[in-house]
Order: C-alpha cells, then structure tokens, then sequence
C-alpha cells in the first residue's frame, strides 16, 4: 500500500507518501477471499434506527448548490438522514441496541459478546462498545470491528465463531456510523451519498436447519488508495494546522470502486452460492450494501436476481457505512419482502478494499 524506499538502515522502515495520500497501485487481479460454512447459530431479532433529520435533495441544493436531479439520476439518492450535533454513533447504535433487545424478548443480562461495526467511532479510544456496553448496562465483553462498509458482516461472522463454538449464547451486533461527520460538507459530489444510521441484530443457538448457512470474507488491500481516510491514525496524526483539514474527510475514487465492485463482488458472490450448493432462484432476497442505485441494479443483474428479489432503500437513507445492511435487512422484514424461513444473501463491500457476504435462511 505505501512506498518502500528504506530512509535508514532498517528495511522495515519505509518513505511514506506524501501526507494525506496512499501510494496508488493497480488493484490485484483476483480476488482474495476465504468461504466458510456455519451451523447452530440463528438470527434472533433485527431492529434500526435512523436521526429524526432528513435533507432531500432540494435542500441541498439550496445550501450546497448541488444539482438534486444529478444526484438521483446518478446515484438514486433522494434524501439522508442527519445526525445534529451532540448526537454520535453511540447514540445511533443505543436505539438501534434496546429495539433489538426488545424484539428478541430477552433480558440484557443474557446477553455475552456486544461487537460495534464502526468507522466513526465516537472517541479514538475507547471503543465504541465499551461506551454502548456501559449505556446498555451489561456485562460482556465488548470491541469494535473495523470494516469500512463490510463491517457489519465481518461483525456478525465473528459473532458467529462464539456462538457456534459454545463460548457464548447471545451475541448482540451493532452496525453504525455517523458517516456526515467524515464527508467533506462542501463537497458536492460526495456529500450527497452519504447518511448516518445503525442497525443491529442479536445471534443465538439453534438446530432446526434456520440461521445462518455459508458466509464469505475478503479483502484486497492494493486498493486502499481508493477509499479512505488519512487523518487521525498514527501515520497521519491529527492536528490543528489549516493544510491538514482536508484529510479529515473521506476521499473516494468513485468510478474505481464501482468498477471493482461490480467485477469483485459479483464473482465472489457467486462463488459463496456455488459453494452452499444454491441457485440464484433459490434465493428470495438479495440485500446488498445500500451505496449506490446504478451499483445494486448492475449487481443483481449480474448475479441473475430480477429487480422484485434485489431489496433498496439508498434513495430514502443514501450510505450508511456499517449500517447499510442491517438498516435494509430491518426494513425489508417490516415491509414483508422477507419472511422468517426465506433465504436471504447479504453483502457488504467498501474501504479496505474489502468485502463479506452471508448467506442465512430467517
């Protein structure tokens, strides 16, 4: 990912780019992703939860200048839901959290593992979860999980290792961001896309064939050029100097990552199928990471799903990073468009490069 010309002695040292850049590479040709079956762990309840703040499209035309049509017509966006200020991703992941809870009709005491998918943290240190454990008055262990906007998925296949093994019996996973926070507020082209937002889901034991089948977990980090934040790590510490505030914010090449994931993430979800022993027809809803309208259509047609059995809601939420999947799992099971006994694809891919899909039946 970065240069390796040595400035000292020590080859383990390296020239680092320049600041608030990664070393562009070519994208590695294959993908680099393991499969896996999973048994005896079922999905128990869904819930989310969005801010109350909408802004459409209009709205942000008024205070951006951007184009609204432009953006829906590229993306599908036609509005987001904003955090305000004094509300973090804690926050989200809270409601989000109790209505989870509520649902599966458990107390919090029986819950043993909490794990937050999050690249916005509300502090560096400490996490995310210990700040929702403490809130939620429970006792478990608790950590974040970094994935970028596959990290509710990665979350929930590791979740599903402790079940699985025996070494706990409620795992409650929260995926949330408040991505508004990281996008550049003047950036017409990138603001638009993106919302904050948190969904969450509890995993148990189970042996009646339900639950979750078949996941796949990937990551290709030649491409780490194309999504991501400079600031705030320890090769780019933050600071208060004026040259250092656009790497705040979140740089993307877009047309980049919608190539990889297009090529990427249809291959390899159609290997995770081939690999369960299931047809496209078999599936009765596919629920991809909400990024991008013109990405889900070019995902299900390549996979073979008719657009009925492709589930959206980008256009009323934009990306929610972590959030996207559970947020549109949640809404696709309140709507009916799944039902408990259905088998359901989910996938998530974004910064990493990386990506994870799972395959589970209700």
């Amino acid at each position: 990912m970065y240069t390796t010309a040595s400035v000292c002695s020590d080859p383990m040292i390296a020239t680092p780019p320049p600041r608030g850049t990664l070393a562009p590479q070519t994208v590695s040709p294959l993908p680099l992703a393991r499969n896996a079956r999973i048994h005896g762990v079922q999905l128990l309840a869904c819930a989310s939860h969005t801010p109350a703040l909408c802004r459409t499209n209009e709205e942000l035309q008024a205070t951006l200048g951007v184009d609204g049509e432009w953006v829906e017509r590229r993306t599908g966006i036609r509005e987001r839901r904003l955090a305000p200020p004094g509300l973090a991703t804690s926050d989200l992941c809270y409601s989000a959290a109790v209505r989870c809870i509520e649902r599966a009709g458990i107390a919090r005491r029986e819950i043993d593992l909490l794990i937050v998918a999050t690249v916005t943290g509300d502090m560096a240190v400490p996490s995310t979860a210990c700040i929702l454990q403490d809130r939620l008055g429970i006792t478990c262990g608790a950590f974040d999980l970094q994935a970028g906007c596959s990290g509710f998925i990665y979350a929930v296949a590791t979740a599903a290792q402790f079940v699985q093994s025996g070494a706990a019996r409620r795992c409650l996973v929260v995926g949330g961001d408040t991505a508004s926070r990281i996008i550049d507020p003047t950036d017409r082209e990138t603001f638009p896309l993106f919302g904050d937002a948190a969904g969450a889901v509890l995993l148990g034991p189970e042996d009646r064939g339900h639950g979750l089948l078949a996941y796949q977990l990937g990551a290709d980090g030649s491409g780490a050029h194309l999504l991501y934040r400079a600031a705030a790590g320890s090769r780019f510490p933050l600071t208060c100097s004026p040259e250092d505030a656009p790497n705040r914010y979140v740089h993307m090449e877009g047309r980049a990552v919608f190539r990889w994931a297009v090529k990427t993430i249809g291959d390899s979800t159609a290997e995770l199928l081939h690999f369960a022993g299931v047809q496209a027809d078999d599936i009765q809803m596919f629920i991809p990471h909400q990024a991008n309208q013109r990405l889900i259509e070019a995902l299900g047609h390549r996979l073979g799903f008719p657009r009925e059995r492709v589930y959206s809601n980008v256009h009323r939420y934009g990306n929610t990073i972590a959030a996207s999947v559970p947020l549109a799992l949640d809404e696709a099971l309140a709507e009916g468009r799944v039902h408990r006994g259905d088998l359901v694809l989910l996938t998530g891919f974004g910064a990493g490069l990386a990506w994870g899909s799972l395959l589970l039946r209700l």
